[in-house]
């Protein structure tokens, strides 16, 4: 009867494949550009495109009221709005009353 028995050089070269195998299972979840980096990445990126869309929604806004406040095209009611908060003004046949000091 003989017995198959494995050298130790076999045994040293499936250890080694085995730890790189481990190596690289590791690098492709937790390495820089592994699954996991993915995942922060694409929930980075949905965070500033949600920023972005706030921001040029804020620019748009702020541009309208900038035309209608133009020479080209003035908006008389917007006028308005803006001197009463800016300068304090009233029209001459309103009456005004205080607001108490809180």
């Amino acid at each position: 009867m003989t017995q198959s028995r494995l050298s130790i050089s076999a045994l040293v070269i499936f250890a080694l494949m085995l730890l790189m195998g481990l190596y690289f299972a590791f690098a492709a979840v937790q390495g820089p550009s592994g699954i996991l980096r993915r995942v922060q990445l694409d929930a980075e990126t949905r965070e500033l495109e949600a920023e972005r869309d706030r921001l040029q929604a804020e620019v748009d806004r702020m541009a309208n009221l900038t035309r209608r406040l133009s020479n080209d095209y003035l908006d008389l009611e917007l006028l308005d709005q803006q001197a009463r908060e800016v300068l304090g003004l009233a029209r001459a046949d309103e009456v005004v009353v205080p607001e108490a000091n809180r």
